[in-house]
């Protein structure tokens, strides 16, 4: 980061403008995921064809909606360039679930990511959830330390997995 870069602002992306800029880097979330690894494509096709992925983007505020989820955008100082997002949804009424953590290469090692974990959990507790769960790829080593450092255990699955895809997955949990 430079000297003269603003601090990242986390806030909740509500607006048109915002949301546009969440759903960029959930493609480019995406993308990154197509080619980061032969295994990582695959899962990424597997759960996230385009059609299913154009679906969701289309509904993504509805499936993240206050009060049982929330879109996350962390931006490059207040209306500047979009960084990172990250969103979480109920799974059922104790059990939220984060999705889509996702911060743009150039931004990394800025500790964006875990502003957004934190920011995503805490909301979590705020909305009475007992506790979030989530999932990453074997393939990324960056996530699970994030994940493993904010005090997330590592668990068995929750939610069915194709037999196949399940090796190459690992799941996580926070107790709230």
């Amino acid at each position: 980061m430079s000297e003269t870069a603003p601090a990242p602002v986390i806030a909740p992306a509500v607006s048109d403008r915002d949301l546009e800029a969440v759903r960029r880097l959930c493609w480019a979330y995406r993308d990154f995921l197509l080619n980061h690894t032969p295994v990582d494509r695959r899962i990424t096709e597997t759960f996230y064809p385009v059609p299913k992925y154009e679906a969701l983007m289309a509904r993504l505020p509805q499936e993240h909606a206050r009060p049982r989820g929330i879109i996350l955008l962390a931006r490059e100082g207040p209306g500047g360039k979009a960084l990172g997002c990250g969103m979480t949804h109920g799974l059922d009424r104790r059990t939220a679930e984060i999705k889509r953590v996702f911060v743009r290469p150039e931004a990394r090692g800025r500790g964006i990511a875990a502003a957004l974990c934190d920011r995503l959990v805490t909301q979590a507790r705020e909305d009475g959830y007992a506790r979030v769960v989530l999932d990453t790829s074997r393939s990324l080593a960056g996530a699970q330390a994030l994940y493993d450092g904010l005090g997330f255990a590592r668990r068995g699955p929750y939610q069915k997995i194709p037999e196949d895809l399940l090796p190459h997955l690992l799941f996580f949990e926070r107790r709230l």
